[in-house]
């Protein structure tokens, strides 16, 4: 085994693609030289600012490998013959051996592949990786055709100590690579994975590894922290952030200006972390935030950092001056003096402004109150107030903030804190991991949100397509699912679709000469567009459940009774699952499909019997009548109290009929009029488990 070391050094790698960049580099270099056949051991990837790299334990030659390869018959036809030479290199038919089996004599050629070595296969592999990179943008890097994320200025690889001269983009490998700009550029002329690792992390300062980079960072800013008797608020996506900036870095404690603290908390936040990538300190007294940040730099300065720490409080100050400015001109109006000026912002050309859009998740959230007990006039006022701080200088400025600033405004003025919370609340959930509304005015008003944007892009007919969704509108979808699952909203979907398509028309039908709504913008089929619409938020239904194991066709099986309740879905699915998972369930879906198969063939014959079944001539025949009707009964009962796992326990007590009917009698039989009845008995197994759920769409 020799050692394997591979940099790729170039301009600064943006830091949302380094992580990703490493993974893929570990998984082509390590999928590469495996399938070529080398068994490599130790394998280790990082990622920084400025390099990718990859080491492992290689060795130094693939084994030779021998393999026989079975040809034709002995007298088969030449052409067969030729082909199988061709194939296995062979210039004779003698070449090949000759072996027996049950069926006679074949032929069989023994090929001899010779091992390759390591650094062969390492020269073929690289170019091929580097012109092949899988980066979500890239440029053009040296030569004409080849693309990399930023230029690119090195690449060491060595195999055992020595130089594997691969090349790539106009760049031939060596043996040296830079360290950091300011305090040790280099070069520095490796031999190893541990020379080059500690030449970079001591003249060189560089932290190769990203993990020691984080870990640095926070150790290092919680301690400045503790000395200056503050608190850092934790940020993981911000530090995974800056440990992609910084090669060699240095935790700087830096101040404000405290009268900034009168700002809301989130935009001070916000600027902070979005705009110019520092930490928020909070004082743990009053656990509010403290006149401090944190501040990573890329060096180690002179004066401790003292100047750096004063030219990014300068930075701060502006961003933050002029969030005051912003606040304390929205501060001049109420939330609710906003709401006109939504008429000016376009929601959708076809579907009109924000204001519009705003009067129909108004009505329906009066409409949607009532079912998640909240007061309607209350997710009313919220529903109006939802969108307005839109229009506000401190949204338009720190877009993110959306619903935080129309809830603090709304506080601000005193207001009702239902409503406060539903104006912040109603944009969730914004992902799988977001929290979801929780307050009946809140639920009220973020359910109608959602369901008036999905109703309204299904009207203009702009659906999802593939992968492209413009409009989030499977995130709209998901959050319906997430808010009536999560609350125990009951919603027939079909109804309220109906009710939100007949707000939507009302207001196309409206004030044409206002502009808000073009002539002839609902153009397609109402019907089969509520359909479509609901069997989408049933595909986002499965999604959903698929992570917690329920099976998809499970929920084909209970949509397709026409149930369009998610929740009523979502307890049959559940109930449903548990009982195919136990052996009367299994017992029963064969038999049912059994009974099934054997109506589709009848009914392509034409000779299906109508009418109900009777006892019959036979003892199981009689029997599974009988237990037909007791189940009947106990389903209905089970259903209407939608105890759906009481409706699956009363389907279980036909098993054993079910399989003594199929073991004892024949269905058709020469006596007609016995077919008859057993084939209604078919058609009553068939119908009475169709009552639990459409067994048909069940695989299995």
């Amino acid at each position: 085994m020799a050692e394997f070391l591979f940099e790729i050094f170039c301009e600064e790698i943006p830091a949302r693609m380094q992580k990703k960049a490493g993974e893929n580099l570990y998984a082509l270099l390590a999928g590469g030289m495996e399938k070529a056949g080398l068994d490599i051991e130790k394998m280790h990837f990082w990622a920084g600012p400025r390099r990718l790299g990859f080491t492992a334990d290689v060795p130094l030659k693939s084994p030779d490998i021998s393999e026989e390869r079975k040809g034709p018959r002995v007298g088969s036809p030449e052409r067969a013959l030729e082909g199988f030479m061709k194939a296995a290199g062979l210039s004779d038919i003698s070449q090949a051996e000759i072996k027996d089996d049950k069926k006679g004599q074949f032929y069989v050629a023994k090929l001899e592949k010779p091992g390759r070595d390591a650094s062969d296969i390492i020269s073929d592999l690289i170019p091929e990786i580097m012109n092949n990179f899988p980066w979500p943008k890239s440029m053009k890097a040296g030569t004409e055709t080849f693309r990399w994320v930023r230029p690119l200025q090195s690449m060491i690889c060595l195999l055992g100590g020595d130089v594997i001269p691969v090349e790539a983009g106009g760049i031939t490998a060596g043996n040296s690579t830079e360290g950091h700009r300011q305090h040790g550029r280099g070069p520095f002329v490796v031999t190893s994975f541990a020379d080059y690792k500690k030449q970079l992390e001591g003249a060189g300062h560089v932290l190769v590894d990203m993990a020691a980079r984080k870990d640095k960072i926070a150790t290092d800013a919680r301690a400045l922290c503790e000395k200056a008797g503050l608190e850092l608020v934790e940020d993981e996506g911000l530090l995974n952030e800056v440990a992609g900036l910084a090669e060699w870095p240095v935790v700087i404690l830096g101040d404000m200006d405290p009268s900034f603290l009168e700002l809301p908390g989130e935009v001070i936040r916000l600027s902070m972390r979005d705009h110019q990538k520092y930490f928020a300190v909070r004082d743990p007294k009053t656990g509010g935030l403290a006149p401090n940040f944190i501040v990573v730099a890329n060096q180690e300065a002179p004066d401790g950092g003292k100047a750096i720490a004063a030219g990014n409080s300068r930075v701060l100050s502006a961003r933050l001056a002029d969030g005051q400015f912003f606040q304390q001109e929205d501060a001049k109006k109420n939330l609710e003096d906003y709401y006109d000026k939504l008429d000016t912002v376009i929601f959708h050309k076809k579907l009109g402004s924000v204001k519009d859009k705003a009067e129909r998740v108004e009505a329906l959230a009066r409409g949607l109150a009532a079912k998640v007990s909240a007061d309607p006039d209350k997710a009313m006022k919220a529903a109006k107030l939802a969108k307005c701080d839109l229009v506000t200088q401190t949204v338009i400025e720190f877009t993110s903030l959306q619903g935080q600033i129309g809830r603090l405004m709304y506080e601000k003025e005193g207001g009702d804190k239902d409503i406060a919370l539903a104006i912040e609340d109603h944009y969730r959930p914004q992902g799988p991991s977001d929290k979801v509304p929780s307050e009946p005015v809140s639920i009220a008003v973020a359910l109608a949100d959602k369901l008036d944007t999905l109703i309204g892009f299904w009207a203009i007919d702009e659906r999802p397509t593939g992968s492209k969704d413009p409009y989030a509108l499977r995130r709209a979808a998901l959050g319906v699912v997430r808010i009536i699952l999560d609350n125990n909203v009951r919603l027939d979907l079909s109804s309220q679709l109906l009710k939100g398509w007949a707000v939507l028309e009302m207001e196309n039908m409206g004030d044409k000469e206002s502009g808000r709504l073009a002539d002839g913008v609902i153009s397609v089929d109402e019907k089969s567009t509520q359909q479509n619409l609901v069997s989408f938020i049933i595909d986002r239904l499965k999604v959903h459940l698929r992570e917690q194991g329920v099976r998809h066709d499970l929920i084909d099986a209970v949509f397709a009774l026409g149930e369009d309740d998610l929740l009523s879905i979502v307890t049959r699915t559940h109930a449903l699952q548990a009982f195919l998972e136990t052996d009367d369930g299994t017992n029963l879906l064969a038999g049912y499909k059994r009974a099934a198969n054997i109506l589709k063939a009848e009914a392509k014959k034409g000779d299906l019997p109508d009418g109900s079944p009777g006892k019959g001539t036979q003892a199981e025949e009689t029997a599974l009548y009988e237990a037909l009707g007791i189940a009947k009964d106990g389903i209905d009962k089970a259903l209407e109290k939608e105890a759906y796992t009481d409706a699956m326990s009363a389907l279980s007590a036909l098993r054993i009929p079910i399989d003594k009917f199929f073991d004892e009698v024949t269905v058709n039989a020469a006596n007609e009029t016995e077919r008859d009845n057993r084939l209604r008995l078919l058609k009553d197994i068939r119908d009475t488990a169709g009552r639990v759920a459409k067994f048909d769409a069940i695989e299995g």
